[in-house]
């Protein structure tokens, strides 16, 4: 070893030893006994069934979750904004609207009622000089019901009939054929007929719609509707076939017939729409469609 380290050894030697004479110098022995506790040898530790063994009646803790710190508030407050006041929408009271009634005269004095209404329309005052003079609601239901079944009345018609005659030309004596112009004698009645407003008239068919049905009860059909009745006359008259002209007649008493058996074996509805004419039929039928849409 050289010499500078054994230096340090005595250095240290000598300063340890000057330590030791101090603490002895300045140690106070204790008044009385002093008992030194032992302390016991530490058992080793035991798995958790052999301790819960051991020491049952050890009080078991549990430790509890730490609660979540209490949110701090922000240093700036954040102000909400106000809510909207929304206001309910007041309830809509509607008044209730009375229809009003009409007072419907009785079936035998409904004549002046019915002229009134049919006044009303567009071109009223011209139908009404075609039509019958009295009980136009009873000749109405009789001549709708015949149309119904293809009939076709010759008298007690609704409507004033026509007093021309019908223009022929004679092919031999026994044998006839129908002139042209003889559609012509129907062309005011369709015009006017056409020119009828179909709601107005429609309208006006449903408030006579008691009369009507009282009218149909009194000819036996109490228990069909009179509405049905009328929808079945208009598309019998829609289903009429046009037959080219021109006509062959005979005359075997006063009454002209179709001198071809096709033709006069029609149904009569089928054929007086045959003497209206073509372009008539056609007009005809355009406004029947148009009452049974509305019907």
């Amino acid at each position: 070893m050289s010499k500078a380290g054994l230096m340090v050894i005595a250095l240290v030697a000598v300063l340890t030893l000057l330590s030791l004479v101090y603490f002895a110098a300045t140690f106070e022995a204790p008044q009385g006994t002093t008992t030194v506790v032992i302390p016991s040898p530490s058992l080793p530790a035991a798995e958790p069934d052999v301790a819960e063994a051991i020491s049952p009646a050890l009080p078991q803790i549990r430790l509890q979750p730490e609660r979540e710190p209490p949110a701090v508030a922000s240093a700036e407050p954040t102000i909400a904004e106000a809510p909207v006041e929304v206001l309910s929408p007041e309830p809509v009271i509607e008044a209730s609207v009375t229809a009003a009634v009409i007072q419907l005269p009785s079936l035998n004095n409904s004549d002046d009622f019915v002229f009134e209404g049919l006044r009303a329309l567009l071109n009223g005052a011209a139908l009404i000089r075609l039509m019958a003079d009295e009980q136009i609601i009873r000749k109405f239901v009789v001549f709708v019901e015949n149309i119904s079944r293809g009939g076709f009345p010759q008298t007690g018609l609704p409507y004033k009939g026509i007093t021309q005659p019908m223009p022929v030309g004679n092919i031999d004596d026994n044998l006839f054929v129908m002139d042209g112009s003889a559609h012509a004698r129907f062309n005011q009645v369709i015009d006017i007929f056409v020119s009828i407003d179909t709601a107005a008239s429609m309208a006006l068919y449903r408030t006579l719609s008691p009369l009507f049905q009282q009218a149909y009860a009194e000819i036996g059909f109490r228990n069909v509707s009179f509405d049905d009745t009328l929808r079945s006359a208009i598309n019998n008259v829609l289903r009429t076939a046009d037959v080219a002209g021109p006509y062959q007649l005979v005359r075997p008493s006063i009454m002209y017939l179709y001198a071809d058996a096709s033709i006069e074996n029609l149904q009569q509805v089928h054929k007086q729409l045959i003497r209206i004419g073509p372009e008539n039929t056609a007009k005809l039928k355009d406004k029947l469609r148009e009452f049974v849409t509305e019907l």
